[in-house]
């Protein structure tokens, strides 16, 4: 299968590599030339814009498939307007960042090709597992792209198909703010465990609960992995954590649907607290732990 990447950053170079990997043509283009070039030496065809990219792209049935890897809002819409004349409906159009889901529905209703909104969870620490993938959208041009979300994605059992235009960005927000609040427990609980009555060695600890405890998680390894590479007391990482829209957008969600979410609502107000810097511990935590599985810069005390 032919498919076209518009945005190769981090995210975007895994999705052309997996594409590259699993026997896909890919054709890929990115403001940043360097980036085009990596995803060249991988294999990809270089575009010089996106309208080059686009009429690179058509396969024996004249359908063309593009997958956005762009930051959400302004970027996704400017990608749009650049791709709107080359399109048409049978077409389809992949939205892989983290838009917010109303955005989505809109876009949806004023694209000509068939809008699938693509939830992305893994990042670039899963680039060789693959990631899990939400998607809306209409059902035949899911299936079309089937194979390949079964190279981004860990396999056939690491996507699905949520439900109509919007779906796959709503589930994937919701899911966030879930780790907003997974993040928060994990660090509360060894704040206290390093403040408490005995001194630890927090990275046995995490070590310890990950081999069959009820707790056990890929975040709990990526506390072991924190603790290891900073120290029990986790060096110089600052207390500031960076993020909040997706949590934001889940908490907003719950408020309008009447839903109760008081682990999410407290994860994102100490998200906001932390920007006042009192040092705490879980906060540094996860900050740390944002490395991890996202490899987002880690703020670091002066």
């Amino acid at each position: 299968m032919q498919l076209g990447v518009i945005g190769l950053g981090r995210m975007g170079q895994i999705v052309a590599g997996r594409s590259l990997e699993a026997g896909h043509d890919v054709v890929a283009f990115d403001l940043d030339e360097e980036a085009v070039a990596t995803a060249a030496d991988a294999g990809a065809e270089p575009a010089e814009s996106v309208v080059d990219l686009v009429e690179r792209l058509e396969d024996e049935e004249g359908r063309k498939r593009i997958w956005l890897m762009v930051p959400a809002g302004p970027a996704v819409d400017a990608a749009l307007d650049d791709l709107e004349a080359h399109l048409d409906e049978d077409d389809v159009v992949v939205d892989g960042g983290n838009s917010f889901f109303q955005d989505s529905v809109r876009r949806a209703e004023s694209c000509p090709a068939a809008y699938l909104d693509c939830g992305t969870s893994g990042g670039p620490a899963s680039a060789e597992a693959g990631f899990s993938l939400m998607v809306g959208g209409p059902e035949w041009a899911y299936e079309d792209l089937t194979p390949v979300f079964d190279a981004v994605a860990t396999g056939p059992d690491g996507h699905a198909r949520m439900g109509p235009e919007g779906s796959g960005h709503y589930v994937k927000m919701v899911h966030n703010g879930v780790e907003y609040a997974l993040m928060q427990a994990y660090g509360e609980g060894f704040e206290l465990l390093h403040e408490g009555r005995y001194d630890l060695d927090l990275e046995s600890v995490a070590g310890v609960w990950n081999n069959g405890a009820v707790i056990r998680s890929w975040l709990l390894e990526l506390c072991e992995e924190a603790f290891r590479e900073e120290g029990t007391d986790l060096g110089d990482v600052a207390d500031r954590v960076e993020g909040g829209s997706t949590g934001t957008w889940t908490v907003q969600e719950g408020l309008e649907q009447e839903v109760p979410v008081p682990l999410i609502y407290t994860a994102l107000s100490e998200r906001f607290g932390s920007r006042a810097d009192d040092g705490r511990f879980s906060r540094r935590l996860a900050n740390r732990l944002r490395y991890g599985f996202g490899r987002h810069e880690v703020p670091r005390r002066e």
